[in-house]
C-alpha cells in the first residue's frame, strides 16, 4: 500500500471512530468494531483503479463517487449534496432565488424559453414562450448544458443580462436587456368554484406556503362575503417539500390534537407536531383532493385531517412517501441528505409504503362530450321522412355560424368542469353544506 493510500485508510479509521463516539452520545445502540478487512479491500480497489483504469482518475472524484455509491445503497432518498446540488436545493425550498424568471428547456443545441412566468423581469421584458435564446451576453449557448445556461441566467439581483433572441416571423435577432430580480416561486392558488365554494391549490410545500394559504382564505372569504359554504384543498401531484409548512397548512384546518410525530435512532429524530388554536377555518366542511403523485409533506396533511375527520379525503391512494430528510451541511460546502426517521399520523399510521387511502376512492376518467363518444342526440329533425312545420325557414348566414362558433370555443371552460375529481369534489362538498344546514 503506497503512502498516499495509506493516509486514506487511516483517514477512514480516523473517521468511523468518530462515528463510532456519536452513535454513541446519541444513545443509539451498541457500535460495533471497526471493519478493518472492508476497509482493507477498500483501498485495495481504490489502488487498482489508480493504477490500471484506462484513463487518470482524480482522487476527489472517485471518493465522492465512492460516497454516493454508499448512500445510494441505503434507499432512494439519501444522497449526497455537493455545492451546486445543496444550493439548488436550498434555493428549491425557499421558493425564490435571483433570475429572469424563465422556464426553459433546450431545442437544436439552443436554450428554448417554454414560458415566461407572470410578473417577473423576463415577462416584463417582452419574452415570449417558443423564443430561442441564442447569445447570453456574449457568449453563445451553442454546447452549453442547459445547467450551465441557467446557471448564467441566474444571478444577483439588480445585475442586468443580455439576451440574444431568435423569434418566429422576426426579420433578424432581437438583443433584450433584463435585470435580475428576486424570482418568487407562488405554491398557492385559489379562486371561487361557485358562489360560497372556495378552491385552494398547493403545487409544493415552501417556506413561503403558510403565508400564501392564509393570504388565500382571507381572499375567498372577502371574494364570498365572510360566508364560505364548504373548500376543497387540492393537493394532487403535491411532491411535498418542507415538514413545517405541511405543519403549518394543517393548522389552519386544525384547532387541537397533533398532526404528526416523527420516529428514528437517534434522539433529536423523535418529534412530535401539535395544532395550535388559531385556525383560519376550523369548520368550514373540507374535501381534501389527492392522487398517486401526492407525496411526503402532502400526505401529512391529508393524514392528519383524516385522523381528525376534519375533512373528507378523496381521490387514489397517495405515493407512500413517510421517511424523513434531515440535510446535514459538511465543511466543504456541499451537504448530506440522510433518511433519519419515519413518518405517522395521529393515529400511528406509518405513511411509508403504505400512503395514504381516501375515504371516497375517485378512478381515474377522461372527460369527453356524450356526442363525440356516442354521436349527437336525435332529433324529429334527424328522420327520415319528418314532416315540416309548414314554415319557410330562416337562410342560415355561414358566416354568423362561424362567428358564434368561434365565440363559444374563446368562452372559458370552468376549472369544475375540466377536471372531473374537482367536479366529483364539488358535488360531495355541496351535499355536506346542505346537511349542514
Amino acid at each position: 500500500m503506497n503512502h498516499a493510500l495509506r493516509n486514506i485508510f487511516i483517514c477512514l479509521l480516523f473517521l468511523l471512530a468518530g462515528a463510532q463516539i456519536a452513535i454513541g452520545e446519541a444513545e443509539s445502540p451498541e457500535a460495533e468494531a471497526l471493519p478493518l478487512s472492508e476497509l482493507r479491500t477498500f483501498t485495495e480497489i481504490f489502488a487498482k483503479i489508480k493504477s490500471d483504469y484506462v484513463e487518470p482518475v482524480d482522487d476527489k472524484e472517485l471518493l465522492e463517487n465512492a460516497i454516493h455509491g454508499m448512500l445510494e445503497g441505503l434507499d432512494p432518498h439519501s444522497t449526497y449534496l455537493d455545492r451546486d446540488s445543496y444550493k439548488d436545493l436550498q434555493e428549491g425550498t425557499s421558493g425564490e432565488f435571483g433570475g429572469l424568471g424563465i422556464e426553459v428547456g433546450m431545442e437544436n443545441g439552443f436554450v428554448k424559453v417554454i414560458s415566461p412566468i407572470d410578473d417577473t423581469p423576463a415577462h416584463k421584458a417582452g419574452i415570449k414562450a417558443g423564443d430561442l435564446i441564442i447569445k447570453l451576453d456574449d457568449r453563445s449557448v451553442k454546447g452549453m448544458s442547459l445547467n450551465d445556461a441557467v446557471d448564467i441566467m441566474r444571478g444577483k439581483p439588480g445585475d442586468p443580462i443580455t439576451l440574444t433572441i431568435i423569434r418566429e416571423n422576426a426579420e433578424k435577432p432581437l438583443i433584450i436587456t433584463i435585470v435580475r430580480d428576486i424570482i418568487k416561486i407562488k405554491s398557492v392558488r385559489f379562486e371561487t368554484l361557485e358562489p360560497g365554494f372556495g378552491y385552494l391549490r398547493i403545487s409544493s410545500f415552501q417556506s413561503h406556503t403558510v403565508e400564501g394559504l392564509r393570504q388565500a382564505i382571507d381572499q375567498l372569504k372577502k371574494d364570498n362575503s365572510e360566508k364560505l359554504k364548504g373548500v376543497i384543498l387540492d393537493l394532487r401531484n403535491n411532491p411535498g417539500g418542507i415538514l413545517n409548512a405541511a405543519v403549518g397548512v394543517s393548522d389552519m384546518f386544525l384547532n387541537k390534537g397533533m398532526i404528526v410525530y416523527t420516529e428514528g435512532r437517534i434522539k433529536n429524530s423523535k418529534l412530535k407536531f401539535n395544532a395550535k388554536p388559531n385556525a383560519k377555518l376550523p369548520d368550514v366542511p373540507l374535501i381534501v383532493l389527492v392522487n398517486g403523485g401526492s407525496a411526503s409533506a402532502s400526505e401529512i396533511v391529508a393524514g392528519a385531517l383524516q385522523d381528525h375527520g376534519r375533512g373528507i379525503i378523496m381521490g387514489e391512494k397517495t405515493f407512500g412517501k413517510g421517511s424523513v430528510q434531515t440535510v446535514l451541511p459538511m465543511n466543504n460546502n456541499a451537504a448530506l441528505k440522510l433518511t433519519t426517521a419515519r413518518y405517522y399520523t395521529p393515529n400511528g399510521r406509518s405513511i411509508q409504503a403504505s400512503g395514504i387511502i381516501p375515504d371516497i376512492i375517485i378512478d381515474k376518467v377522461k372527460i369527453s362530450r356524450i356526442e363525440e363518444t356516442f354521436g349527437a342526440s336525435v332529433k324529429e329533425a334527424d328522420l327520415i321522412g319528418h314532416l315540416d312545420n309548414g314554415q319557410e325557414e330562416a337562410p342560415v348566414n355561414e358566416g354568423d355560424e362561424e362567428l358564434k362558433k368561434d365565440t363559444s370555443e374563446e368562452e372559458t371552460v370552468p376549472l369544475s368542469s375540466r377536471d372531473y375529481e374537482l367536479y366529483e369534489a364539488l358535488n360531495v362538498l355541496k351535499g355536506l353544506a346542505i346537511l349542514r344546514k
